[in-house]
């Protein structure tokens, strides 16, 4: 027989996590919470008019996309009106960095990042730079991960039109200081768009507390379906679409809107602001701490944290067990779904350039494991995949 493991505040196991391996890979992708396959279901059979037409077909579906547009704009302290849907992240953050080089009025336009991004930043900046003679400026991080204000205020220019920092590194979980970078971007004219993947229904955020003109939302992070993300867009930032056509979405991003998925992205959103209420991020972190915690008693003085200890995400734990290879560890141990430290290429597995980048060596990024729990993650799974783990490192088999 199959057990069944127990509920907890956040409702109900998963279904889809029943009998599997130990999931710890959030960070990567979430299972769509069953409250927002119901809700996006009728979407997707009965009401399925074009929310654009004039008819009786098209009422039921333009009304749930208002809103789905209040219920993203709500999570994160937003206006409806500046929530633009989007398929996924890595077009809302293409929609952000393109479309703002492209609007400004600047010649040879500047932007800043920082190394530690997300591909679609670092890969749109260098799209920039080929087709558009965009200069652009990579900030270096900490061993925290973390970018320092003032390097961020040293880099700017008068033809910086835009500055892009993520919230919160997919490996690490390392916070940024948002805040005092967007107050540093905005004082010298730039505008700041904030990749909040990560971080959006993990840790409380309101745009107007950070400062920020422009903020991606993705729904996959965070119980929704892939395949569906926003934009935050402040009102009157200047954009040029990335797609053109009939005027959907303000304009910004033309093509008729997938309703069940707008619907299924602001029912997530809505669940993640009420969990947010509750404290269920406090609950995440106290298991986040009781993983780790298992983990070094288990292995006594060889298990290294990667990333800051406080400004991190609550359910992203990175550590280095030494003597082991991260990804040697994880095949022996296929009962925990989890990720490593480093890129597989052919077989060749490389060191991970976030925590190159932090100032980590080879053996300690290439020994590296991410561990992120969510919403249905129970102390059971925690204290099993600590055994688990700890059993395979001290027997050599990572």
């Amino acid at each position: 027989m199959i057990p069944v493991r127990p509920a907890h505040p956040a409702g109900p196991v998963h279904p889809g996590l029943v009998g599997g391996p130990v999931y710890l890979d959030h960070n990567a992708t979430t299972p769509v919470d069953p409250r927002v396959a119901e809700a996006m279901h009728p979407y997707l059979t009965d009401w399925f008019g074009n929310p654009s037409s004039a008819h009786a077909y098209a009422a039921r579906p333009r009304a749930a996309l208002a809103r789905a547009r209040r219920q993203v704009a709500g999570l994160i302290g937003a206006r409806a009106g500046e929530i633009v849907f989007t398929g996924s992240g890595s077009e809302a953050d293409n929609l952000a960095l393109r479309g703002a080089v492209l609007a400004a009025k600047t010649e040879r336009p500047h932007v800043i990042t920082q190394v530690t991004e997300h591909p679609a930043v670092l890969e749109t900046c260098r799209s920039l730079e080929r087709l558009h003679g965009v200069e652009v400026t990579r900030l270096p991080v900490d061993g925290d991960g973390l970018v320092d204000p003032a390097a961020l205020s040293a880099a700017l220019t008068e033809r910086t039109v835009l500055v892009s920092v993520m919230a919160a590194n997919n490996e690490t979980g390392a916070l940024q200081p948002i805040a005092a970078l967007a107050r540093a971007a905005r004082a010298r004219g730039a505008l700041f768009h904030c990749d909040a993947a990560q971080a959006v229904g993990k840790v409380p955020l309101d745009v107007d507390e950070w400062g920020v003109d422009l903020l991606t939302v993705v729904g996959h992070k965070m119980y929704a379906p892939k395949g569906v993300a926003a934009l935050y867009v402040r009102d009157g930032v200047p954009l040029e679409p990335l797609v053109h056509g009939g005027g959907q979405e303000q304009g910004l991003r033309a093509g008729t809107e997938s309703v069940a998925l707008a619907v299924a992205l602001g029912a997530a959103a809505e669940l993640a602001a009420k969990e947010l209420a509750a404290g269920g991020h406090d609950r995440v972190r106290q298991l986040r701490d009781r993983l780790h915690a298992r983990l070094a008693e288990a292995l006594p003085g060889r298990v290294r944290l990667n990333g800051p200890v406080e400004a991190r995400l609550p359910n992203t734990l990175n550590i280095s067990i030494d003597g082991s290879r991260g990804h040697e560890l994880l095949a022996a141990v296929p009962e925990v779904a989890a990720s490593t430290g480093s890129a597989c290429h052919s077989g060749d597995h490389t060191p991970s350039p976030v925590l190159r980048a932090m100032g980590l060596d080879d053996d300690r990024a290439l020994s590296a494991l991410r561990l992120s729990l969510g919403r249905w993650t129970t102390e059971e799974d925690v204290d099993t995949a600590a055994r688990l783990l700890a059993v395979a490192a001290r027997t050599g088999s990572g």
